[in-house]
């Protein structure tokens, strides 16, 4: 980022921070970001960082909040617009699937936090920011199912694991190959089969 942050105001400051921590989440491992490093790419010093958020948990918990919130409205209003049910989880998934690619440091902080051996306030965040997107995916599958779009006897759970962890694997992979880029690429290819295996092959 490398811009300074001396006149801004709180609230701006604040949403710099966040938008850095996940700057840094994406060039390192999110649990080496030392607060130290943070106030650098801000150009702040640590006091005036800390007139902000008290300790590095506070800042990590202002990331997960403003992920859950951009990743959600962003995930419903993909599926406001779509004409169907079907229509709808593929545009949730390609819409996650942008989210990603715009912020490579987002699954990072999650993977990492997920990872952590104690029941974290950080980690149960990501919890329920998979809980909450899971039960948006339900809503959806029901909803396909009873338009005769999906299965009828298509196992509603087992589909929403498919279809979140389909999006895990397609990060991990493009993590391995280090091209964030090949997530887009290879995901309307993933999608449909997905979508032949939910609707029985019949769309």
């Amino acid at each position: 980022m490398n811009k300074r942050a001396t006149r801004l105001s709180a609230e701006e400051r604040r949403a710099i921070t966040v938008e850095t921590v996940i700057e840094l989440a994406a060039e390192q491992n999110p649990s080496d970001i030392t607060t130290a490093a943070i106030a650098e790419r801000m150009g702040l010093t640590h006091g005036a960082l800390f007139r902000h958020f008290p300790t590095k948990d506070a800042i990590l918990q202002a990331v997960l909040s403003w992920v859950a919130e951009r990743l959600l409205a962003r995930v419903d209003r993909a599926a406001d617009g779509a004409p169907s049910s079907l229509a709808a989880l593929e545009a949730v998934f390609m819409a996650h699937v942008d989210f990603v690619a715009e912020h490579p440091g987002v699954p990072r902080m999650l993977f990492g936090e997920l990872q952590r051996a104690n029941d974290t306030l950080p980690r149960k965040m990501v919890q329920t920011l998979i809980a909450r997107y899971g039960e948006r995916l339900r809503r959806l599958i029901e909803a396909g199912k009873q338009s005769g779009e999906l299965e009828p006897g298509l196992d509603v759970e087992g589909a929403v694991l498919l279809f979140i962890g389909t999006i895990q694997g397609l990060v991990i992979q493009a993590m391995v190959a280090g091209d964030v880029a090949r997530i887009r690429r290879d995901a309307r290819v993933v999608f449909s089969i997905y979508r032949r295996g939910i609707s029985g092959g019949g769309q």
